[in-house]
């Protein structure tokens, strides 16, 4: 009996990487771009952090690995149709609505596994859709 989900249960698998200070420049530029990719719940969860770019840096990631995963590239979905949100553990869960939902039914995806890291530099995230 398998204790959790097995490879065969793979739809989809999408990584992807952020260069950090990349990302930063960006926001400094268009401060906007935090409100057209995140969530209002996702800005607010970082709010308290003293520098929240490495960790936005990585929600980013996850939605490129999530676009990735459907097997869709950017602008196949909207960017605000994935995002990320943690469970009083803090575990990190991929939430997705929308037209990435609506894909990833047709796909008959109903799991989805998220896992991000970031370091000052890179941040990071893996998506599994089964």
């Amino acid at each position: 009996m398998a204790h959790g989900p097995v490879l065969s249960d793979v739809i989809g698998l999408g990584i992807d990487a952020v260069d950090v200070g990349r990302f930063r420049r960006a926001v400094e530029r268009s401060p906007r771009l935090l409100d057209r990719v995140f969530t209002d719940a996702e800005r607010a969860a970082l709010d308290g952090r003293s520098d929240r770019i490495p960790a936005l840096a990585a929600r980013f990631a996850a939605r490129e690995a999530a676009m990735k995963a459907l097997g869709t590239g950017l602008g196949g979905i909207d960017l605000h149709d994935v995002w990320v949100e943690r469970t009083a553990s803090g575990q990190p869960v991929l939430r997705v609505d929308g037209r990435a939902a609506a894909l990833a039914s047709r796909l008959g995806i109903t799991r989805w596994l998220v896992s991000l890291s970031h370091t000052r530099d890179v941040a990071v995230a893996v998506v599994s859709a089964g």
